[in-house]
């Protein structure tokens, strides 16, 4: 059932798995989630400037094993914000950790992307219960080196306290810029996937949500903790990843006492969506039932 209010029905209707869709208000946000299957609950936390959307492929067959989780974070997609100042990783892991209470859920499995792997291996530290097992699939565990580490974060926080950023963005944003965008970070995902992120970037309240997780965003605390991460996690890395070198899932697996690394040789920045069936038979093997 879709629990809707104003013209998100529609919204909601035109994504993939949409007859999974609900939005459920949890303190301080209004999220869109998606939910299916039996048994043990696996959470899946999608990247910054993504959606739930870039799970589509992998959520029919892990539901077969799995309740499967998934939502958009705040700002992003069409989960709306309660409040614009809670888009860092400490605060979105709290009000994700009050979601999965409002929801009922307790993951014994999280597989995060991007972003979304620095939100799941905070939540392995913080969740009650614990999930037994985290999954980072490109994982944005590293801040940008060196002074663009300084640079883009004021960057975005100019970006994001101008009103009339977001939609610029979008208004400008092409198919053909999306497509680029998309080549830019090592991956080809086709025709209808490349229309879902055309279509997401043209909302200019995503591009704001997206900007304001980059203005607040920091792995400080994340990093000086990841020796004592004592769940296995598994780093799957696409060696042809433009955007998160694979390198980075390597450091973070040799940091991590539980820490495992699997290397795509053909797998950019999106690879869970250029290989869905591969990405899936490796969680269902290292998660388990």
């Amino acid at each position: 059932m879709v629990i809707v209010s104003g013209n998100r029905q529609s919204d909601a209707e035109a994504w993939p798995n949409a007859q999974l869709s609900r939005f459920v208000s949890s303190s301080p946000h209004r999220w869109h989630v998606q939910i299916t299957g039996e048994g043990p609950d696996l959470l899946m936390i999608h990247g910054a400037a993504g959606s739930l959307y870039t799970w589509r492929d992998l959520i029919g067959p892990l539901s077969e094993r799995y309740r499967v989780v998934t939502f958009d974070l705040p700002g992003h997609g069409l989960t709306r914000v309660g409040t614009r100042w809670r888009n860092g990783l400490e605060p979105v892991s709290g009000d994700i950790a009050h979601l999965m209470v409002t929801l009922q859920v307790q993951p014994k499995v999280i597989v995060g992307h991007s972003a979304g792997a620095a939100i799941a291996l905070r939540l392995a530290q913080t969740l009650t219960p614990a999930p037994q097992r985290v999954v980072s699939i490109n994982g944005a565990l590293e801040n940008f080196p060196g002074l663009a580490g300084i640079v883009l974060p004021m960057m975005a926080k100019t970006l994001a306290l101008n009103p009339f950023t977001g939609p610029m963005v979008a208004s400008t944003m092409t198919r053909l810029a999306t497509e680029r965008l998309i080549e830019s970070t090592g991956s080809r995902i086709g025709a209808d996937g490349v229309s879902l992120y055309y279509r997401l970037f043209r909302d200019w309240r995503h591009i704001s949500g997206a900007l304001a997780m980059m203005e607040q965003w920091s792995l400080d605390r994340l990093q000086a903790s990841l020796e004592k991460i004592q769940q296995p996690v598994l780093c799957i890395a696409g060696q042809r990843d433009l955007a998160v070198p694979a390198a980075t899932s390597r450091r973070a697996a040799e940091q991590m006492p539980g820490g495992e690394l699997l290397v795509f040789p053909e797998g950019g920045h999106l690879l869970h969506e250029e290989h869905p069936e591969a990405v899936v038979r490796e969680i269902i093997a290292f998660a388990g039932t």
